[in-house]
C-alpha cells in the first residue's frame, strides 16, 4: 500500500441502524473479509501443499478419494466417498438420504482402518457417526446435464462449450457442510487455538476448496474411461470457471440471530475496514489503477450473474444500470486526492441502490490488503463472558439501550397481523429451522425466540412502571421471561452490529435477505433465490486450484475476467 493514513482518523464507521437493515444485510457482496479469501490468502502466503494419495474409483463411479493439504503444521485430509446414486433418489433437500458423493475432512492422515470405518459412516451422514478426528461432514450432487455433457465431450475428444458451463457454473453442489461439533465431528474448541482454524469456517471452506478438485477430477476420470484413447483433457481456463455449487434454505438464517456476537465480529471488521480506507487522505495511481481493472471485472460478473427469481431479476437490472453508472463516474472523478475513497462512497449513496453501494464498498477494500487484512483476526468470536446478564445494570440504562438499538421496533403495533405473520420453529422430523404462517398453522406454541424486535419492545413496556435506579436483577426476579431479551440488549450494548434492525416475522419479511449476508461473508457469488426462502450460489468459483495456488492470483479471483466468466 502507498498511500498514508490521514493523521486523523474522523470518519467513522457507518451507523449500525444504516447498516444493520435487512435490504441493506441482503445486497452485501464478497469481499477481503470472506471467508474463503482469507483461506487462499493464508494458503499461497504460507506456501501450503497439496496432495492425492488415494484416488480408487471404478468405472460405475464408485470408490473413494483423498486429497491432503499440507500446512507449516499439520495435515488436513478430505476423504471423498463416491456413489452410483439412482436418478429417482437425488435430491437437494435436505431430508435426502442419499447422495452422489460424500466427504469428511480428516484431522491428519487417514489410515485404511479410519477410511473403513469412515465408509460405514460418513456416506449415511446424519444416520452415521464420526469422531473428533472428523472436522467436517459434507454431501454433495451432481448438476446432472452438465455432468454429462462435459463427460461425453471429453470422452469424444472435444472441448466443452465455455457458454454451455457458464451456464450452471458447477459440476456438484453441496447440499451441507456441517462442522464445528455437529454430527458427532470435533467441536470448535478442539481447533479454535490453530492459526490456520482462527478465522470462523476455515475447516468448512477448506473442505469445500477440496470437494472442487475432486470434483473435476473425478468427472474427468470418468470421461478418460468412457472415451480411452480419444479422451481429452479438459481445458485450464474451462475448469478455472467452474466452482462448487451449494444450496442453502432456512436452515442458515437464524445463525445470525442466535449468535449475535459473532454476527457483531463479521460486520463490524467489515465497517472498519471500510472506514479505514474512507479515511485515507489520498490514493496513488497504482491502487487507483486496481481499483479501476476490479470495477471493470465486476461489471463483468454482474453481466454474467444470472437469476430466474423475480426479486432477483429486478435487483440484477438495477445494479447492472448502476454499475454502468458508477463505472462513467469513476472514468472522470479524480480518485488521487482529498480523501478520495470517502468522496466515491458519498456519491454512491446519493446517486446508487443498496446493491451497488454495497458493491463499491466491498471493491474499495481491495488495494488495501496492508491496511485491512489483519481484520480477519477479529472476526471469530471465543469469550462467553459477554453473555452473562449483568444484574446490577438499572433500568434507565437498559430503556436507553432499547430506545437506541431498538427504536425502530417500539412503535410497531405487535398486535396486528402483517407485523407478527410469521414464526420460527424446529422440525421435529429433521430438526431443522422452519418458517410458518402464525395464522394458517398450528405452529405458535412451538415458537422459537428468533424476533428480537417484538421481544425487546415487550421488554421496554414490561419496565414501565419500574423505578430509573431499580436493579435489572429484581426486575428478572418478576419477569423471569424477559431473560433472553435483556441478555440480547446487554450484549448490542457494546456490540453495536450484533442486531438486526428489522421484524424477522412480518409478513413481508424475505428470509433470503438473512441468506445473502451470511453467504456474502463465506464469499460467495451470483446468489440466485428459487424462492424467498432458499437460495443456490457457487463457491470458489474462478479459484486458483492446489497445482496452481502459488503460481497464480490467490486473491482478486472473485471477480472474473472476460475470459473466465462464472456464472
Amino acid at each position: 500500500m502507498d498511500a498514508a493514513l490521514n493523521p486523523v482518523s474522523d470518519i467513522p464507521q457507518r451507523d449500525p441502524a444504516t447498516v444493520m437493515r435487512l435490504a441493506r444485510l441482503g445486497s452485501f457482496h464478497q469481499s477481503r473479509m470472506s471467508f474463503m479469501r482469507i483461506l487462499t490468502r493464508r494458503m499461497k502466503r504460507e506456501g501450503w501443499t497439496f496432495s492425492g494419495p488415494v484416488f480408487e474409483i471404478d468405472a460405475n463411479g464408485v470408490g473413494h478419494a483423498v486429497y491432503c493439504a499440507h500446512t507449516p503444521d499439520r495435515i488436513y485430509s478430505l476423504i471423498a466417498f463416491a456413489h452410483d446414486l439412482p436418478a429417482e433418489k437425488r435430491s437437494d433437500r435436505v431430508i435426502a438420504e442419499a447422495w452422489d458423493s460424500t466427504f469428511t475432512l480428516f484431522d491428519g492422515v487417514p489410515t485404511e482402518a479410519d477410511i473403513d470405518r469412515l465408509r460405514a459412516n460418513i456416506p449415511l451422514q446424519e444416520a452415521g457417526r464420526v469422531t473428533e478426528s472428523e472436522l467436517s461432514v459434507s454431501r454433495a450432487n451432481r448438476s446432472v446435464r452438465l455432468w454429462n455433457y462435459m463427460v461425453s465431450c471429453l470422452a469424444k475428444g472435444q472441448q466443452p462449450d465455455p457458454t454451455e458451463v457458464a451456464k450452471v457454473g458447477y459440476l456438484m453442489r453441496t447440499t451441507a457442510v456441517y462442522g464445528s461439533g455437529k454430527l458427532g465431528a470435533a467441536d470448535r474448541e478442539v481447533i479454535a487455538t490453530r492459526p490456520e482454524c482462527a478465522a470462523p469456517f476455515q475447516i468448512e471452506m477448506l473442505s469445500v476448496f477440496l470437494t472442487r478438485t475432486y470434483v473435476r477430477d473425478l468427472m474427468q476420470h470418468m470421461a478418460n474411461l468412457k472415451g480411452g484413447k480419444r479422451a481429452v483433457t479438459l481445458a485450464p481456463q474451462t475448469a478455472r470457471s467452474m466452482g462448487i455449487g451449494n444450496s442453502t434454505g432456512l436452515g442458515m438464517a437464524p445463525f445470525i440471530v442466535n449468535h449475535p456476537m459473532l454476527f457483531n465480529n463479521w460486520i463490524a471488521a467489515r465497517e472498519e475496514a471500510i472506514a479505514r480506507v474512507r479515511n485515507l487522505a489520498a490514493a496513488s495511481a497504482k491502487e487507483v489503477a486496481l481499483f479501476v481493472g476490479l470495477l471493470a471485472r465486476s461489471v463483468h460478473s454482474a453481466a454474467q450473474w444470472r437469476s430466474d427469481h423475480p426479486i432477483q431479476t429486478a435487483k440484477l437490472q438495477e445494479l447492472r444500470q448502476d454499475m454502468a453508472a458508477l463505472s462513467a463516474h469513476v472514468a472522470q472523478a479524480e480518485l488521487l486526492s482529498d480523501r478520495p475513497w470517502s468522496r466515491l462512497y458519498k456519491w454512491a449513496v446519493s446517486n446508487l441502490g443498496i446493491d451497488a453501494q454495497e458493491c463499491l464498498a466491498s471493491l474499495m477494500l481491495e488495494p488495501y490488503g496492508d491496511l485491512v487484512d489483519d481484520l480477519a483476526d477479529t472476526m471469530a468470536h471465543t469469550q462467553t463472558n459477554t453473555f452473562r446478564i449483568n444484574g446490577a445494570m438499572r433500568v434507565a440504562r437498559l430503556i436507553g439501550i432499547l430506545e437506541d438499538a431498538y427504536g425502530w421496533a417500539l412503535d410497531i403495533d405487535w398486535d396486528a397481523k402483517e407485523h407478527c405473520a410469521r414464526a420460527w420453529y424446529v422440525s421435529a422430523e429433521k430438526l431443522e429451522p422452519r418458517l410458518g404462517e402464525r395464522f394458517e398453522e398450528p405452529i405458535a406454541p412451538f415458537e422459537q425466540p428468533l424476533a428480537p424486535g417484538r421481544d425487546a419492545a415487550a421488554l421496554h413496556a414490561a419496565l414501565t412502571g419500574w423505578a430509573p435506579d431499580d436493579a435489572i436483577a429484581a426486575f428478572l426476579l418478576t419477569h423471569p421471561e424477559h431473560r433472553h431479551t435483556v441478555r440480547r440488549a446487554q450484549i448490542v450494548a457494546h456490540a453495536p452490529y450484533a442486531e438486526i434492525r428489522d421484524n424477522t416475522i412480518s409478513a413481508d419479511l424475505l428470509p433470503i435477505d438473512m441468506l445473502r449476508c451470511k453467504l456474502s461473508f463465506f464469499g460467495a457469488t451470483h446468489f440466485d433465490p428459487r424462492s424467498d426462502r432458499w437460495v443456490r450460489i457457487c463457491m470458489f468459483g474462478n479459484a486458483p486450484y492446489p497445482e496452481d495456488l502459488q503460481s497464480d492470483d490467490a486473491d482478486f479471483w472473485p471477480y472474473p475476467t472476460d475470459s473466465v466468466a462464472t456464472s
